[in-house]
């Protein structure tokens, strides 16, 4: 996203009143003297770091606690040059200790706009003036509680003359909201892609912009497709799966269910299901109807929405108004809206509609976790899944991460419907 120059021109410099010399005294000459050596050594950096969205403490199925949340950075002036990024460093409170430490192909990894194909690694790191970078923070942290009420960072980045320029505060504060507790959208076995932690999916790593406000709706959410017990996403027998029809998926067809009692907001059937990984029109609009096709929107507590998407055409049980207890049916998982293959498109946010919504963690009281899968394994028929135990699998009050496989209750997938 980049920003015309000539907004941000460089204010002038003023001449120093006797006022200005005499203000640093005022609050004791060994600090100032200090705090003006500290300056010297490190020029601070004419950027200005912002967070939109305050991060909450959510566990994740790695049995660690994480905050996601992202550092707006914007080389601010139009004459200041490029500024390359080179290090970012994350610390509890007044903390001198850090949570973390980003650098390298690693913090390349986690800027947004990310590299084009055939681009040279840390490219994308380097922000012209004017321009805006997009920093995506995950924090794994050692325990449930929060380690701090604000987060500090420090930004180190390379000038156009290769000296060295800072950012040290740009605090960040901890939403001490615990995630909300449900119970399972589906049930059998399923795999969980774009999921969280990974700032390059279609889901964390896509910023809307609609009517002035720029959010991100879709930070937690969940792709989740249908398995078998081998990890297969397709039945026996499909020798190609870019051949397939729908009803040769496993998870086409199956119930979706209330994660809890709540109303319904919103609700869209009649969409038609679309071939599987046939190739997607652009979205008539960035809101439910232009890109869900068939869905539900559940209110499950004040400022707390369940948004389930791309549901089967003719399934949808409900209407908005009605009022829902968990584990109602409330349609079957299709292919519906902007959908490349049969799968529930599932995320938790603080408003009703797409657009202007801030995705927000969520935690399922129970579910199995086997281990980690990929869909290019769930698609290829000769993958096998390593054998695992359900006992030691077992997880309560914790989010699904990028990639895991999630067991709901009653572990064997429902016969799809036609």
């Amino acid at each position: 996203m980049t920003m015309p120059n000539t907004i941000y021109p460089r204010p002038p410099r003023k001449r120093p009143t006797f006022a200005h010399w005499l203000a640093p005294f005022l609050v004791g000459w060994t600090c100032a003297l200090a705090c003006s050596i500290g300056l010297a050594q490190k020029a601070m950096a004419p950027v200005e770091v912002r967070n939109p969205w305050p991060p909450e403490i959510v566990m994740g199925s790695d049995g660690h606690a994480h905050l996601a949340y992202e550092l707006h950075v914007s080389n601010f002036y139009g004459d200041t040059g490029v500024l390359r990024l080179r290090q970012l460093t994350v610390f509890a409170d007044d903390s001198t200790t850090p949570l973390a430490t980003f650098d390298g192909a690693a913090l390349g990894d986690m800027v947004s706009p990310h590299l084009a194909e055939g681009a040279k690694a840390g490219d994308n790191l380097a922000i012209k003036a004017g321009a805006r970078a997009i920093v995506f923070v995950w924090l794994t942290l050692s325990d449930r509680r929060s380690p701090a009420r604000l987060l500090r960072h420090r930004l180190e980045f390379e000038n156009a003359q290769g000296g060295t320029e800072l950012v040290d505060g740009a605090r960040v504060a901890v939403d001490a909201t615990p995630a909300v507790v449900i119970g399972p959208p589906l049930r059998g076995l399923w795999l969980a892609t774009e999921g969280p932690g990974n700032s390059n999916s279609h889901h964390w790593g896509s910023l809307v912009a609609v009517n002035g406000q720029l959010t991100i709706p879709q930070r937690y959410a969940l792709d989740l497709i249908g398995v078998d017990v081998r990890g297969h996403a397709l039945h026996a027998g499909v020798a190609d799966y870019r051949q397939s029809q729908l009803t040769d998926w496993i998870g086409f067809g199956t119930d979706v269910l209330a994660v809890a009692d709540g109303i319904v907001l919103g609700a869209r059937d009649g969409e038609a299901d679309h071939k599987p990984l046939a190739p997607q029109p652009e979205p008539s609009s960035l809101t439910a109807n232009g890109l869900y096709g068939n869905y539900v929107v559940l209110q499950i507590a004040p400022n707390r929405f369940v948004h389930y998407a791309h549901l089967q055409r003719g399934s949808v049980t409900v209407k908005p108004g009605d009022k829902v207890h968990r584990g109602d049916v409330l349609g079957h998982v299709g292919q519906s809206g902007m959908s490349g293959g049969p799968h529930l498109h599932f995320q938790v946010s603080n408003a009703p509609t797409f657009e202007g919504s801030e995705g927000v963690p969520f935690v399922f009281d129970t579910f199995s976790s086997p281990g980690a899968w990929s869909v290019s394994q769930a698609i290829d028929p000769d993958a096998k899944l390593p054998p695992t135990d359900a006992a030691s699998d077992r997880r309560r009050q914790a989010m699904p991460l990028d990639n895991d496989l999630v067991g709901f209750p009653a572990a064997t997938p429902s016969t799809p419907k036609s």
